[in-house]
């Protein structure tokens, strides 16, 4: 039998081969935790503008805390560089279960959300963009935490691992690889021959999406404060508002402002890139295409539901469900978990779509529907005409036999881990004789894997997350940064030989 215990070998610097194993990625874990602290100087700031002075200096801690101890990490581990495929993928899993514990600090400090638990989880949720709430009415917060909360979801929205790429040369070495770990899709697409170039141009491209919807935003009906805010949390793809009543509590032309952005933020941002300069490449873009046409389709399936069981065109409230539950954004502006049972479904179907790779957006992605598609239906021509060639093609462009087959463990693994987070919940929830049905557990394994926020049932738009047990919360969160992460570095985390050999 293999031994896996490290040995205790010296390199060069008088390291043991665990150090020397464990520097690279943990260096990384302490870049990521430091640049998370400096972030919650900006919270900081907005406390003191609105005269919240115990909020910020607990702020002002929590930012210290992060900072120091991430610093510490990664100065302390400064002369390990290298990185292999494994140890930048543990590095990404790792730096995402330190970020949000170090992200609970303002909740906690703040005495906001009292719970480590509870804290853990909102933390969670917002930097893995889900959206998912232990917060009954948002406007009981004050503005320091909601907008570190906001921020939270911009952070992950485009991923902390890609910020600290462009934000540290340093990290140079293996940058690809962390990007790849915490990307959404397939590999990152490059704008540019240089990543660390790349990282940069679309992080400028995010931001700009961002200020042009807080101008758009604040020349309607919210103030500065809540355009930021939403802004935040609508390119990011994740949810969180500022009301109790989430987008619904503000009038249809900000509602349309959001619906807009949360097509650009469930659209490639390479995508964008591209698309600006020259528009016909949206045009062009299969993967874009498949993408408004389900949404299109989903949207007119619900305005004719909505209008068969009440007699009232709903299409503000339909296009925006759909729209929200497609991006995996979570905004509400109507209380789905009312409407007929195939409207539920409908958009039950639609948190396991996703939208386009290399978007904000979470669940399965649009190029993996039609890659899957693709091969069956080649796969199906071949049986019927055994002596014919049939090539999967998407786009124009053939699929590669490995491509096709990452995509479908990808998808099995998905699935699951939807069932098998559904029956934890469900033997959590029975074991504590929580009030959680069926529908409900597992509208919240599927709504959390996806990264969506609200589901059906006791987790619809209208209640929150607070009702769940502890344990069911710790899982819940650990099955949003599985999804947001898809899948593989977690579950490396979860092998041994990942914590024993090199």
């Amino acid at each position: 039998m293999r031994d896996f215990r490290p040995a205790r070998v010296t390199n060069g610097n008088g390291n043991t081969a665990s150090q020397a194993r464990w520097g690279s990625p943990l260096r990384v874990v302490g870049a990521v935790v430091a640049i998370t602290g400096g972030f919650m100087l900006t919270p900081a700031s907005v406390a003191a503008i609105y005269g919240e002075t115990a909020v910020m200096e607990a702020l002002l801690l929590a930012a210290a805390i992060t900072a120091t101890i991430g610093g510490a990490l990664w100065w302390h581990l400064r002369d390990h560089r290298n990185l292999s495929t494994v140890q930048a993928f543990g590095a990404v899993g790792l730096s995402w279960f330190a970020m949000s514990a170090f992200g609970s600090l303002p909740y906690l400090l703040t005495g906001s959300i009292p719970s480590v638990t509870d804290a853990f989880f909102e933390s969670a949720s917002g930097f893995t963009a889900t959206g998912s709430s232990v917060v009954a009415d948002p406007a009981t917060l004050t503005h320091g935490v909601l907008f570190w909360r906001a921020l939270t979801h911009w952070l992950g929205g485009m991923g902390v691992i890609v910020l600290a790429v462009s934000l540290l040369p340093l990290l140079g070495v293996g940058a690809v690889m962390l990007a790849k770990a915490e990307s959404p899709g397939p590999d990152p697409e490059r704008v540019t021959p240089r990543f660390s170039e790349t990282a940069k141009r679309l992080w400028l491209l995010y931001a700009g999406f961002t200020l042009a919807q807080t101008v758009l935003l604040a020349v309607g009906d919210m103030n500065l404060f809540d355009s930021i805010a939403h802004s935040f949390a609508t390119i990011s793809g994740g949810g969180f508002s500022t009301s109790a009543k989430s987008i619904g509590g503000f009038s249809a032309y900000s509602q349309w402002v959001v619906v807009t952005f949360m097509i650009i933020g469930g659209t490639s941002f390479a995508l964008h890139y591209r698309g600006l300069r020259q528009p016909r490449n949206y045009v062009r873009n299969s993967e874009f295409r498949l993408f408004i046409f389900i949404l299109v389709l989903a949207a007119a399936a619900v305005v004719l539901g909505t209008w068969s069981a009440t007699s009232h065109l709903r299409i503000r409230d339909a296009v925006f469900t759909v729209t929200s539950i497609i991006t995996t954004t979570g905004f509400a502006t109507a209380d789905f978990g009312v409407w007929i049972p195939t409207l539920q479904v409908i958009l039950l179907g639609l948190m396991f779509i996703g939208a386009m790779a290399g978007s904000t957006s979470g669940s399965v992605k649009v190029f993996r529907i039609d890659i899957l598609w693709s091969s069956g239906r080649a796969r199906l021509r071949r049986v019927l005409h055994p002596r014919g060639v049939f090539v999967a093609r998407v786009g124009g462009k053939p699929i590669s036999d490995d491509l096709a087959r990452s995509i479908r463990v990808f998808v099995v693994l998905y699935l699951l881990i939807f069932m098998t987070g559904t029956a934890l919940l469900g033997a959590i929830s029975s074991m504590i004789k929580a009030d959680m049905d069926v529908v409900s557990t597992a509208s919240a394994v599927a709504a959390s894997l996806g990264n969506i926020g609200p589901g059906l049932g006791s987790v619809g738009p209208t209640f929150t997350y607070a009702a769940i047990p502890n344990p069911g919360k710790w899982l819940l969160s650990v099955v949003m940064i599985i999804g947001r992460l898809e899948i593989l570095p977690v579950l490396l985390l979860a092998r041994p030989e990942f914590w024993h050999n090199r």
